[in-house]
């Protein structure tokens, strides 16, 4: 194969492109580790050179400057992999979540405009079932995995990444800062939606809490400059295909470090904890307590059995973790820094909350965080909420953001908004700042439950459940109330051995909030069903407890 371009195009980077941070990693450390799963293990030269591959294979199916490709897969090599070669190759790449049924594909790849493909053989039959459904898409790429034949309509994965070729490969259109990567999530309501990140305005969120960064605009020698050998070792316990496992592989890898995916394609915590001893992992993330929970649980019953001293920081996302569940991991790791970030795909490093030994006493409440340097809490009227005067806004980040929605500028306008003259995300999530400063997350304000004229946030009062040792785990929904209008409802899956007592749960919650957040109802469930991104399907939730009632 020959190369379709020089790597760079003179003069059009407009900022960073990680394809470009990838390739000089791969020139200054060609031997180090960058990918691993299960028994293999790819050096950065061996990810660069079959990422060129994959990407001249891409280009040969006739795209253009920002065609996009979508990852219908599984964690694994191959997905880092396909999204190298995709930025290689001047094209935006298109997360898939995997879970979704037939017509919510075709509704996302023809959303997305979608015309290139990367999936897991085992999807082949549903594929199957929709491939005339989608005129657009112009190429499969199958990766193998031992459930099916290679189909006569796709072409095999590893032949394209093993193909030779002369050189590096780049489109005639190089490559830029201003290239996507879409993003698209399901959000509360209605159907999935595109983010549109630039690359370098990804770039420098990701770089945000680095302690040595990149420049603002790309120079000779900075990426090389700050690597003193390979990086951290990290391993994402979440998805790729959602934002928290693959934003935190990402920003690992920027550094010169190593992404490690596990082989079980569900939640392996016996894996998880073999996989970190075994390949001395300094860091993972997960998604609250749905990941720590279980941990903890194995830890306490074998306790000598796994040696973590490698193990630094987790980093939870997208979803709280209670403090219990944090001191009791500090029992099997004293030097554990655990950090919960308030972000989302719209909005990366809004606030955090860090837990260490020495000050997890000290944190009365897991959904207390410290505001990043560009955000603060708003009223819907454009002003600062006060520190103390119990007034409640919306979390606003300015900075390194998204661009908005793909092909939706409505949404775009009502998230993306400017405030005196500066753009802001403000993607939903409500919260009180206390007179300390540190704001109190109160939870996403599609979800708010009126009762009796109170605005009550579900995560609030999940939070304040789940710190019962006889709850696994929790959700709180509306339901209708003849007297309130809306009355609370505490769905709650019980720990191991333990059932729930309503009048305890109502009791626990009164005893440390206003009482009109006490649910009225307390209903128990084999499994709250939480997604593998940690995330609640509050609709079903709540279709639950109406049937459950006798409401529906």
């Amino acid at each position: 194969m020959g190369s379709h371009g020089a790597r760079y195009r003179a003069g059009v980077t407009n900022g960073w492109n990680i394809a470009d941070i990838f390739a000089d990693i791969a020139d200054s450390i060609p031997d180090a580790p960058a990918l691993r799963h299960g028994g293999l293990e790819r050096s950065w030269s061996d990810m660069d050179r079959r990422a060129h591959a994959l990407a001249h294979a891409m280009l040969d199916t006739g795209v253009v400057e920002q065609s996009k490709v979508a990852q219908y897969l599984y964690n694994g090599p191959e997905y880092i992999e396909s999204v190298l070669g995709a930025f290689i190759a001047g094209l935006a790449v298109v997360n898939t979540n995997y879970r979704y049924a037939a017509d919510e594909l075709i509704y996302l790849w023809d959303n997305a405009d979608v015309e290139i493909v990367v999936f897991h053989g085992t999807f082949t039959e549903r594929i199957e079932e929709i491939r005339d459904r989608l005129p657009r898409i112009r190429c499969w790429i199958r990766v193998d995995d031992g459930t099916h034949p290679l189909p006569e309509w796709a072409i095999d994965y590893e032949a394209c990444a093993t193909a030779s070729q002369d050189g590096r490969t780049s489109a005639p259109w190089g490559r830029s800062g201003d290239h996507l990567l879409l993003l698209y999530t399901g959000g509360t309501t209605g159907m999935p939606k595109g983010v549109m990140w630039r690359q370098d305005d990804l770039v420098g969120a990701l770089d945000a809490s680095n302690r040595r960064r990149l420049p603002e605009q790309p120079t000779p020698g900075s990426v090389a400059a700050r690597l003193a050998g390979p990086g951290p070792r990290g391993l994402p316990g979440a998805p790729l295909m959602h934002g928290t496992g693959f934003f935190n592989a990402i920003s690992t890898m920027m550094l010169g470090g190593s992404t490690t995916t596990l082989t079980s394609r569900n939640f392996d915590v016996v894996e998880l904890l073999d996989t970190i001893e075994g390949s001395h992992i300094n860091s993972i993330s997960i998604v609250g307590d749905a990941f720590a929970k279980p941990i903890l649980r194995a830890l306490d019953a074998e306790p000598d059995r796994w040696d973590l001293s490698s193990l630094r920081v987790i980093v939870s996302s997208g979803v709280m973790w209670a403090r219990e569940t944090k001191e009791g991991l500090l029992r099997h790791n004293s030097r554990l820094i655990m950090v919960d970030t308030l972000g989302s795909s719209e909005a990366i490093g809004m606030a955090s909350n860090v837990s260490t030994s020495e000050s997890i006493g000290d944190t009365s409440s897991t959904a207390r965080f410290t505001l990043g340097p560009n955000t603060r809490v708003v009223t819907e009227d454009g002003r600062d909420v006060a520190p103390g005067s119990g007034e409640r806004g919306r979390v606003a980040l300015r900075g390194r953001t998204p661009i908005g929605y793909y092909k939706d500028a409505e949404k775009s306008a009502a998230t993306f908004q400017v405030i005196n003259g500066v753009r802001y995300s403000i993607p939903g999530d409500w919260a009180e700042v206390d007179s300390d400063g540190t704001v109190i997350l109160l939870g996403r304000g599609s979800q708010c439950i009126n009762t009796g004229g109170e605005k009550v946030y579900p995560e609030e009062v999940e939070e304040i459940i789940k710190t019962m040792p006889e709850v696994f785990d929790c959700a709180v929904v509306g339901v209708p109330d003849e007297r309130f209008g809306e009355a609370i409802c505490a769905i709650v899956e019980c720990a191991d051995g333990h059932d729930v007592v309503s009048a305890a749960v109502i009791d626990h919650v009164k005893g440390r909030l206003a009482g009109y957040k006490a649910p009225r109802h307390v209903m128990s469930i084999s499994s709250i069903g939480r997604a593998v991104n940690g995330k609640l399907d509050y609709r079903t939730l709540r279709a639950h407890a109406l049937d459950t009632l006798g409401l529906s």
